[in-house]
């Protein structure tokens, strides 16, 4: 059991590797977030950032590898349209995270309270 559970979780962190390594650029952003409005050819996608059909093209296969894009072919035309999974994965990962840096600043907010507090009654 321990042997499939270290697989899996290389699995997942390979999957969360290539998710962010995806949504590091920019460019690649801004296309996710063209298509959270809906479908979109290629051309389409391109447009916004006044880059070829080619240079477009580059950036949908490296979305459509991070299994953060599907794209069908209709005559054509690439229609790529936002699959949300691999966001939720990521989403989820980084909640660990807030939960760290919420209790680090709620520490340091009642740190600062204390503080502020003490001075008061010095002062006053």
């Amino acid at each position: 059991m321990r042997g499939s559970a270290a697989i899996f979780n290389q699995m997942v962190h390979n999957q969360l590797d290539t998710t962010f390594q995806a949504l590091a650029d920019p460019t690649r952003r801004g296309m996710l977030a063209s298509l959270a409005l809906g479908e979109k050819s290629i051309g389409e996608l391109a447009q916004p950032f006044a880059m070829s059909f080619a240079g477009a093209s580059k950036h949908v296969k490296v979305l459509e590898a991070a299994g953060l894009i599907a794209r069908r072919k209709v005559g054509r035309t690439h229609l790529c349209t936002l699959r949300a999974e691999p966001l939720a994965e990521a989403e989820q990962w980084l909640r660990q995270w807030e939960k760290f840096w919420t209790a680090r600043l709620d520490r340091l907010e009642a740190l600062i309270e204390s503080n502020k507090t003490m001075k008061e009654k010095k002062n006053g």
